[in-house]
């Protein structure tokens, strides 16, 4: 095993840094963030706090720096001062979902771009049996998530069993009992990952996981793991196995996102990791992540003094005076997360714009240039979007990833830095040479057919679609089949009807496009009702799916009916945590970014003011 902490600042770095060099703070700081950005991310999964969780633990380095007794020491100093931050933060998350019993879903919502068994295996190029062990770490108990982060860290060759006793406050023969037990229970998701990536795979395991939603959790990995260890077919998958810490040993630290290591131009990229983390700068997006904000920060006195939300700031500069607060100032950082962006009021009343529901409508011309846009959350999150008045600076503003408007073209939308457009045949009316070169110039996807299924919208035949369908294969896009309105996996439904017509002909469909409206209020029961059909469409035809249109709307009788703001962004907020845990989601777009009298699910009243509904998108991932 590689000797530990081969990444981190020497004895004689950290007494220049306590006694006030400021060029050796600044380099002890660069040098400890890998280590505190890997026990962060993996001992909170991945959560959209990682970045908050990983600033606070470095204040306290630079505030509590000069009263360390032991230079030598400083490693496990440093574990166990992120350790206490990552328990502070999980008390914090207790204390604000008691406290926000109806917004509870906004406080525990993960990271799809920050998942940390993904990241691993994408950012360290890690194939096989090391895959497998990374994948099986999404099955482990939530409580022995913080125990992973040291525990793998270990293995690597970054820190020392007697670092991890000394985090975690137990004996080293303690923390052998529980890390035994955790490596048994990594051992048989690793036997459920192999059967479930099997191919053919087992008969009576595909019965097992009949009502499973897709997510990794400890109840199915007991389910699960049952089944392997009983049926004779899955059991033979596990008998190649190697073992796990002869498959971590040597292992680097996964590498910073681009926005951290950008903002830390002297931070230690772990050995072997330069090759994962080439080519990306400030503002381009890791493999499986998100843009990150090539902005600057604060200086190091405002890092030691406040809790900005985001990147570390580079410490280059200010540390002097960073030290001279911490030193000189009493300083109290707030002990709970502030309250949800979207919960707040907003700062001025919706004002009414008219434009058609379900359907992109012209409206006032807009500048032709493009907006700046602040930093995309994620490249999943799209919009509906048609034209009003502010829809390109709306757009910007509310961190989609995508947009489409039922059409091949955006008159009047500018497209913001970062964000993709993606074109849409809409009927069969759009089946034209013009239309099908402009589909397949604006980019490598393709939305067709919007709700074949209703008169009001396409209005198509099965048979009408199959005919056409070879002029869209044409243009080499990928293409999502037609969006029905509903029924997606009913039996002789529209759309089962197309797909089985699809097969028969040899048409290409690469991705399944669906739209669903929730005509219950109930957060938890919409959230459901959604997941079972997304799962029951995905079990019928086995493809991606992109959710391009979804909200909670009640039709009756011609009529829309809408809940509140607060259950709407509620709603919102649970729907999109559930989404970022389906893997076959690969997209999805809200209904729709306009807010008028008549779309009362949208997100900007104008360019600049969100709705309610408009700030949980802004904070969704």
């Amino acid at each position: 095993m590689p000797s530990a902490g081969r990444a981190l600042p020497d004895v004689g770095l950290v007494v220049a840094a306590r006694q006030g060099d400021q060029r050796a703070l600044d380099d002890v700081v660069a040098a400890s963030l890998p280590l505190v950005y890997n026990i962060v991310g993996r001992a909170l999964r991945g959560h959209a706090d990682v970045d908050d969780v990983v600033q606070e633990t470095l204040v306290r380095v630079i505030r509590h720096l000069p009263a360390l007794n032991d230079p030598a020491a400083y490693r496990s100093w440093l574990v166990a001062i992120a350790i206490r931050q990552v328990r502070d933060w999980e008390q914090r998350r207790r204390v604000a979902l008691n406290r926000d019993a109806g917004l509870d879903a906004i406080h525990n919502v993960p990271d799809p771009a920050s998942d940390f068994a993904g990241m691993t295996i994408l950012r360290l190029g890690l194939t096989d049996q090391r895959r497998e062990v990374a994948e099986a770490t999404r099955w482990l108990d939530p409580d022995d998530q913080e125990l992973l982060s040291l525990w793998w860290l270990e293995e690597t060759g970054e820190i020392t069993r007697n670092e991890v006793a000394d985090a975690l406050s137990l004996s080293p023969g303690h923390v052998a009992v529980r890390i035994h037990r955790m490596k048994e229970q990594i051992q048989s998701a690793r036997g459920v990952v192999r059967a479930l990536r099997a191919r053919p795979g087992c008969p009576d395991l595909e019965a097992v996981i009949a009502d499973w939603d897709g997510t990794p959790s400890p109840l199915w990995r007991k389910r699960l793991a049952r089944h392997v260890r009983d049926c004779a077919f899955c059991g033979r998958l596990g008998s190649t196995l190697l073992p796990i810490d002869r498959l971590l040993a040597g292992l680097p630290m996964l590498p910073l996102p681009a926005g951290l290591s950008a903002h830390f131009p002297g931070a230690a990229v772990p050995a072997g990791a330069q090759a994962a983390t080439a080519g990306h700068t400030a503002g381009q997006s890791p493999p499986g992540g998100a843009p990150t904000d090539g902005g600057g920060g604060p200086s190091a006195a405002d890092l030691a003094v406040s809790r900005p939300r985001g990147l570390l700031p580079s410490l280059a500069a200010g540390v002097a005076a960073a030290v001279l607060a911490i030193t000189t100032a009493v300083v109290i950082l707030p002990e709970d997360p502030p309250a949800p962006s979207w919960a707040s009021p907003p700062s001025a009343a919706p004002t009414a714009v008219a434009s058609p529901s379900g359907a992109p409508s012209p409206s006032a011309r807009q500048s032709s240039k493009a907006p700046v846009a602040p930093a995309v959350s994620s490249a999943r999150k799209g919009v509906g979007v048609w034209n009003f008045a502010g829809a390109s600076q709306a757009l910007a503003n509310s961190k989609a990833g995508w947009y489409y408007t039922w059409g091949t073209r955006h008159p009047g939308i500018s497209t913001p830095r970062g964000v993709t457009f993606v074109p849409m045949i809409r009927g069969a009316e759009n089946v034209t040479a013009a239309e099908l070169a402009r589909a397949k110039a604006a980019g490598p996807d393709l939305l067709t057919f919007n709700e074949p299924d209703l008169p009001e919208q396409a209005n198509m035949t099965v048979e009408q679609a199959l005919d056409l369908w070879p002029q869209l294969m044409a243009t080499g896009s990928r293409l999502g089949s037609p969006a029905v309105a509903w029924g997606g996996p009913d039996p002789q439904g529209w759309l089962d009807r197309f797909m089985t017509g699809a097969q028969a002909r040899g048409h290409r469909v690469d991705f399944i496009t669906l739209h669903w409206f929730g005509a219950d209020f109930t957060s938890a029961t919409a959230v459901d009702q959604l997941r079972q059909y997304l799962q029951a469409v995905h079990q019928r035809y086995r493809k991606p799916i992109w959710l391009t249109e979804f909200a909670l709307i009640r039709f009756d009788g011609g009529r829309q009916q809408f809940p509140s703001q607060e259950q709407q962004a509620a709603f919102l907020t649970a729907a999109t945590a559930m989404l970022g845990r389906l893997s076959y989601v690969q997209r999805y777009a809200w209904f729709g970014l306009p807010a008028t009298d008549q779309d009362r699910s949208g997100l900007f009243s104008d360019g600049t003011q969100a709705t309610v509904i408009g700030r949980a998108f802004q904070a969704a991932r």
